[in-house]
């Protein structure tokens, strides 16, 4: 059996994004797996980093748990909205004060790089946007993307990492949003 942990990184609990997590929520009960959930905007939590990495900042209760939740997971799906091409800022804040030296990775003094500690799992980016998937590929070059998949969650060791983007969502279509759902259920449902 699996242990599956959905991220909403949408500050808007009327979202689409909250929409598309239910329906992948609803699919993954379908398999079998262990769900848990965590909304980020439902947490109390300082968002700021005060001191960077020169000094740990004490982790508020519900950061501990959304750790403990993030290291049982074998598999996170992670839900939000590109904005100005990147992430939201609590979502943003939310990595800041999670994805810890010693937690997430351990920096070694003889290597560039750190030891990964989130080996092992594997995560799905479900992000959605206004800008056409041609523009942000093409022109822009997935940035939300390459820094979240590659900039944070492989340098941590989770992988693989899959995304789903969906766009345009501005002025989009209830056929458009209904298709996006039953296909998001589905990613759900495929979860072994």
């Amino acid at each position: 059996m699996k242990n599956v942990l959905i991220i909403n990184g949408h500050p808007d609990k009327e979202s689409f994004n909250y929409a598309l997590s239910a329906a992948y929520r609803n699919g993954a009960s379908k398999t079998g797996v262990t769900l848990s959930q965590i909304n980020i905007a439902e947490l109390d939590f300082d968002p700021n980093l005060k001191f960077g990495y020169r000094k740990r900042t004490e982790l508020e209760p519900d950061l501990v748990h959304a750790i403990d939740k993030i290291k049982e997971a074998d598999h996170i799906v992670w839900f939000f909205p590109m904005w100005w091409y990147s992430l939201p800022a609590l979502m943003k804040g939310f990595i800041d004060r999670t994805f810890l030296p010693g937690i997430t990775y351990l920096p070694l003094a003889d290597k560039p790089l750190p030891e990964k500690l989130l080996k092992g799992k594997s995560a799905r980016l479900i992000i959605t946007a206004d800008t056409p998937k041609w523009y942000d590929f093409l022109i822009m070059k997935r940035p939300a993307i390459h820094q979240f998949k590659k900039g944070t969650l492989q340098f941590c060791g989770i992988d693989p990492v899959k995304t789903t983007y969906i766009a345009p969502i501005k002025n989009s279509t209830s056929d458009f949003r209904k298709e996006w759902l039953n296909r998001v259920a589905s990613l759900g449902k495929g979860i072994k």
